[in-house]
């Protein structure tokens, strides 16, 4: 009844104070914007609606999640699969094995990410929300309870203090008939008796309503212990997406220093296997980029036969620069030298390059100073 008439408007209502009220607004701010941050969280770690509902179920029954493979998993044994199909041999199978390896580690990184984040990230937010603000919205409804008690007591007092007053008002001692007076007088007395009903209930109200406040108002407060805690496990959560994103880094670096490295053996293969119009004329990157020199015929690679050929005029210890045909280079990626034929490099730096008859086309002679070796092509920006 007294939440009816306060929605009315015909019924005094007890204000909280303004510490009060904005600690409420901070707690519902609190609880909106961890909801929302949790399932955006749980949208990027599994995009998947689907098995997002899926996990959800088996979290509400208490049961283990089943394992589900990652994308870059399921990736990595297709290309497995097809690579053994195509001939893992062939230089398409042998690329395809590389980067499935790459793509099955990726897929693994992956899964320890989600894993650690679900746990230090997902987990705290998620037992606040079920925990934490479950009890402080029980202590608030109970205070709203008691509040609606208190200001119903009040309304009750008003009322009885009210007709005790008309009461009192009413017996008239000048009155010719004394049954009236009487009655006036036990009237009177009965309303007296209510008024001290109606304060004793007020009292007690009064002070059930504060002990509920004083315990809501410590919840409350707490909610800047909760910011605290979310605050490490939201820089737990950057650290391990940047160990994730440095892992899948360093895996494709590796990847692309493989296939760079291993890149004109297949090319030659493939020249060999399935020749186009590209084959009987310079590569487009070294057509483009280099001075025409005299070459002679390129002997095609083939896995596990030398090429006497190659191995003759690639030793970059015995080779000399030609008297043209030399320009600068700057390097656009570090680079490891994979053994004593090949230049390390450092990102930014200036070398000296050039070309040699029967040389791998993805593949340059570098100089710097007095050290020299073979270097990628994809690694450098020629300079005019």
């Amino acid at each position: 009844l007294q939440f009816t008439e306060e929605k009315l408007g015909q019924a005094e209502k007890t204000e909280l104070d303004a510490h009060f009220e904005s600690l409420l607004a901070r707690a519902d701010c609190t609880k909106n914007w961890t909801e929302k941050i949790l399932r955006q969280t749980e949208v990027l770690l599994q995009p998947n609606p689907s098995a997002r509902v899926e996990e959800f179920l088996y979290e509400k029954l208490d049961r283990k999640v089943p394992s589900r493979v990652t994308n870059g998993e399921l990736l990595a044994q297709y290309m497995t699969e097809a690579a053994n199909d195509f001939g893992p041999g062939t230089p398409y199978g042998k690329t395809l094995i590389k980067v499935g390896e790459t793509q099955r580690r990726l897929g693994a990184a992956e899964r320890d990410f989600i894993h650690s984040a679900s746990l230090n990230f997902l987990t705290p937010l998620r037992n606040f929300l079920e925990g934490d603000w479950r009890t402080i919205s029980k202590e608030r409804r109970i205070l709203q309870n008691r509040r609606l008690d208190l200001d119903a007591c009040k309304a009750r007092l008003k009322k009885a203090k009210a007709a005790e007053a008309k009461a009192a008002a009413v017996p008239d001692f000048q009155e010719t008939r004394p049954r009236n007076y009487v009655l006036s007088a036990s009237a009177s007395a009965l309303w007296s008796d209510e008024v001290e009903k109606a304060e004793h209930e007020l009292r007690l109200t009064q002070t059930e309503f504060d002990r509920q406040a004083e315990v809501t108002r410590l919840l409350l407060e707490g909610i800047s212990s909760t910011h605290v805690n979310h605050l490490r496990c939201l820089h737990e959560f950057v650290e391990s997406q940047t160990n994730y994103y440095a892992q899948c880094y360093q895996y494709m670096l590796d990847l692309q220093k493989q296939l760079g490295r291993f890149s004109g053996t297949f090319v030659g293969n493939a020249e060999s296997t399935s020749p186009t119009p590209a084959a009987t004329s310079p590569p487009a990157v070294a057509a483009a980029t280099l001075p025409a020199v005299p070459t002679i015929p390129v002997v095609p690679t083939i896995v596990g036969v030398p090429n006497t050929v190659a191995e003759s005029v690639l030793n970059p210890n015995e080779v000399k620069p030609p008297a043209s045909g030399t320009r600068k280079a700057r390097v656009l990626y570090d680079y490891e030298a994979a053994d004593s034929t090949e230049l390390a490099l450092l990102a930014d730096e200036m070398i000296t390059v050039y070309s040699l008859p029967g040389m791998d086309p993805d593949w340059l002679i570098g100089e710097r100073g007095n050290q020299k070796g073979k270097v990628p092509v994809t690694y450098l920006e020629l300079l005019s």
